[in-house]
């Protein structure tokens, strides 16, 4: 009993612990590669790969095959001579109506114009572009779980920043109030941060939609229900230095390390073994065979007898194809074509990533030097509304100044606060450009 209870109560905890409300960027990013079935799909493929890959290799090995068979066979006559001498006729082979064989060979292709070898080599060349892919993929989840976790940040401390802006409209209402009681201010400037405050809720209504919306995306990508509540925990890093590393250093480490890049390069290799695959039916095809009978009756024993036999054969086999109206030059026509084509596509694909590189180093300086600048806004923003509340309690400013002020200390918080989350996606892009996004 007590092991039934310890049982029931690690199964609680850890259901707890996967449908918990707060999680880490870690935490985030292993559910989601636990749980995404297109990544489990992608995995699937790979298997199939190899398989495959598997299944060509054992073409190059030798086969033994065991095979029988009975058959009841009509009556005929008896094969059987007549001599005057003899009153009777002579049989030299009985009739046999039942007949038994069984067969065990063996096969060893020798020589098949290296089309084995070459289909074994472009399957393998194939499982390898598979098991690519499917690191791409697990590279693309990984940059889209953390994109969503640090836009539901983001969004998140919208919603708070939104919610203190609504708080504060709300004490300047207060104090308004009791101004215009006291004679120092006017009905106008208490409609007037009325309206700010009719505002600023709207605004916190749409912050709280947005929230809602990056929790769905979020839980999507992690398999979990998509209303299930979560919270990111994890805080932006500190805007690192901007890129040390030329970025034509970067490009070609990631000519090196780009797992897509990789994929169509290995389709390539595939393609050149598939051209001489179809350029096989050129050469002869030599094979070794032999066989061991066991048979009942023998064909090879005269006359026919009602017994079981063994017999054995081994010899090679050659054949030649002398005219097939240009087959084999148009399956070699073919595979040069589909080589072309993946030549090109690597060509194009290189260019596509060095200019992914440099975009996303260039994206990553912008987002550490907005990260300076809107720390400096927001510096800046908060002494101004300091001094402009100041100014106002005294009557020295309107109402429309002290407004200004506290819509840009709200504008200049979001923006430092998006500046950080874009440094940690553009360091995750970067990441990604150079194939050293795993995790």
């Amino acid at each position: 009993m007590k092991r039934v209870v310890l049982f029931l109560v690690a199964a609680a905890a850890s259901a707890l612990a996967q449908t918990r409300d707060t999680l880490t960027l870690d935490e985030a990013v292993a559910q989601g590669l636990s749980s995404s079935r297109t990544l489990q799909a992608s995995a699937a493929r790979v298997d199939g790969a190899e398989a495959r890959a598997a299944e060509v290799r054992a073409g190059l090995l030798p086969s033994v095959k065991l095979e029988g068979s009975y058959k009841r066979l009509s009556d005929v006559d008896p094969f059987q001579v007549s001599l005057p001498i003899f009153p009777q006729p002579i049989v030299i082979s009985p009739t046999i109506l039942d007949n038994t064989n069984l067969r065990l060979g063996l096969q060893q292709p020798l020589f098949t114009g290296f089309r084995l070898a070459s289909n074994a080599e472009a399957a393998d060349r194939l499982a390898e572009a598979t098991r690519s892919d499917h690191a791409n993929d697990r590279a693309d989840l990984v940059l889209n779980i953390t994109a969503a976790y640090w836009t539901l940040y983001q969004t998140r401390e919208t919603e708070r920043f939104v919610n203190d802006n609504v708080h504060r409209i709300e004490g300047y209402v207060r104090d308004i109030g009791n101004l215009l009681n006291a004679g120092m201010a006017t009905r106008n400037d208490a409609l007037k941060m009325d309206v700010q405050l009719s505002t600023a809720r709207l605004a916190l209504i749409d912050a709280r939609n947005d929230v809602a919306l990056a929790v769905m995306n979020l839980n999507t990508l992690l398999g979990r229900d998509v209303e299930a509540p979560l919270v990111p925990s994890s805080q932006p890093g500190a805007a690192d230095d901007s890129v040390t590393t030329p970025v034509d250093a970067l490009t070609r480490n990631a000519f090196a390390s780009r797992s897509d890049l990789q994929a169509v390069a290995s389709r390539v290799e595939a393609s050149r073994a598939g051209v001489r695959a179809a350029q096989a039916g050129w050469w002869p095809q030599l094979s070794f065979a032999a066989n061991y009978y066991y048979a009942r009756p023998n064909s090879r024993y005269m006359p026919a007898r009602d017994e079981f036999k063994s017999t054995w054969d081994v010899g090679v086999m050659l054949s030649l194809d002398v005219w097939n109206w240009g087959q084999t030059a148009r399956q070699t026509d073919q595979a040069e074509a589909t080589l072309r084509q993946n030549e090109l596509m690597y060509a194009q694909m290189r260019d596509g990533v060095a200019l992914d590189v440099h975009r996303a180093a260039l994206q990553m300086q912008r987002s550490r030097e907005r990260c300076d600048v809107a720390g400096i806004g927001l510096q800046q923003a908060r002494e101004n509304l300091r001094v402009t509340t100041d100014r106002f309690q005294r009557g020295l400013v309107t109402v429309s100044e002290l407004r200004d002020a506290e819509v840009a200390l709200l504008q200049a918080t979001i923006t430092q606060s998006g500046a950080r989350v874009e440094t940690e996606i553009s360091r995750t892009r970067l990441a990604r450009a150079l194939g050293n996004l795993a995790r």
